[in-house]
C-alpha cells in the first residue's frame, strides 16, 4: 500500500468507500475490506451508516491508530455550533475519540464560509479530527479557504475519473499543498464498458476497474475512495500494485476526459 503523507500521519491512498451501504453490509464489507489490507474508510453523516462502519472496524480487530477514518459534516449543520455538534455526534456512532480526516461535505452559500472554516479548525484544535479538508469545493472556495482565511485544511475529496476534465481544480487544489481525493473513481461503473480501458486492461491482464484505479494512483497526490459490496471487487480494487500503466496507457486514458459528471445535485456548487 502506497501512503501520503499530511501534517498528522499519513493517508493510505487507497480507501474504502461506504456510501449506499448499509446495515449488516456494511459492516460485514468494512470488516472484510479492513481484513484483506485496506486501512482507510470513508463514510459521512449523510450516508447514514457511521455506526455500521464503527462496528465493522470494532469487528476488524485491528487497533484504532492502524484504521484512517475519514467523516463528513453534511451542508445543513455548517454553522459554528452545529458543525462541532455534528462531528461529536458522528463520535458517538462511531465509538472513537476522534477522527483522522474530517470534511465539510459541500459547502452551503447560505452559511459565511468564514464561520464554516472557523468551527472546522476548532475540531481540530479539540483533538476531535486530527486533520481537516474540503469536499466538492471549487476553486473559488480554495481561494477563500486557503488565501484569504488561510485555514489548515489538508484534502479536497471530489469527483474524479477517466470520463471528468477535472484539470483546473486539480492543479488549484495541488498548488496550495492539498490531497486530491477521488470520489467515484470507477465512474458508476463505466469504466467496465470503456473499450479504450478495455484494451488497456487486457494487455495487463487487469480489469477496467484496477486500471482506472492504478491511473488515478499514479498520479501526484490522488487518493482514490472505490465502494463496492461484492467481496470478489473489494479484494480486486486492492490488487493494483503489481503492475504498471505505461506511458501510452497514461496517455490514451488522459484522452479520455470529458464532460461526464456523475454527482451532480441541484445544491451543488457553480463547477469550474
Amino acid at each position: 500500500m502506497i501512503h501520503r503523507d499530511l501534517p498528522e500521519g499519513r493517508i493510505p491512498a487507497l480507501g474504502f468507500g461506504t456510501w449506499e451501504l448499509e446495515g449488516e453490509t456494511c459492516i460485514q464489507s468494512v470488516e472484510r475490506a479492513l481484513g484483506i489490507g485496506y486501512r482507510h474508510v470513508d463514510t459521512a453523516v449523510r450516508y447514514g451508516n457511521e455506526a455500521e462502519v464503527g462496528r465493522g472496524i470494532a469487528r476488524s480487530g485491528l487497533a484504532r491508530r492502524d484504521v484512517f477514518v475519514t467523516t463528513k459534516v453534511w451542508h445543513d449543520a455548517l454553522e459554528y455550533d452545529a458543525l462541532l455538534g455534528s462531528l461529536r455526534d458522528s463520535l458517538d456512532r462511531l465509538q472513537m475519540d476522534y477522527v483522522d480526516l474530517f470534511l465539510v461535505h459541500w459547502p452551503n452559500p447560505a452559511v459565511p464560509l468564514e464561520e464554516t472554516m472557523s468551527a472546522l479548525a476548532e475540531a481540530r484544535t479539540r483533538g476531535w479530527a486530527r486533520n481537516i479538508g474540503v469536499s466538492n469545493f471549487t476553486v473559488r472556495h480554495l481561494e477563500t479557504v486557503c488565501d484569504t482565511l488561510r485555514v489548515p485544511v489538508v484534502a479536497n475529496q471530489f469527483e474524479l475519473h477517466p470520463f471528468l476534465d477535472q484539470t483546473r481544480l486539480l492543479q488549484a487544489t495541488r498548488s496550495r499543498g492539498l490531497i486530491v481525493e477521488a470520489y467515484q473513481p470507477l465512474a458508476g461503473g463505466r469504466v467496465m464498458r470503456d473499450p479504450t480501458l478495455g484494451a488497456i486492461a487486457k494487455r495487463h491482464g487487469k480489469s477496467p476497474a484496477q486500471i482506472a484505479l492504478k491511473w488515478l494512483l499514479d498520479q501526484d497526490g490522488v487518493v482514490a475512495i472505490p465502494r463496492s459490496r461484492n467481496p470478489a471487487n473489494i479484494a480486486a480494487n486492492l490488487d493494483l500494485f503489481d503492475f504498471e500503466l505505461t506511458a501510452q496507457d497514461r496517455a490514451a486514458i488522459d484522452a479520455l476526459r470529458g464532460d461526464s459528471r456523475f454527482v451532480n445535485p441541484a445544491f451543488a456548487p457553480q463547477w469550474d
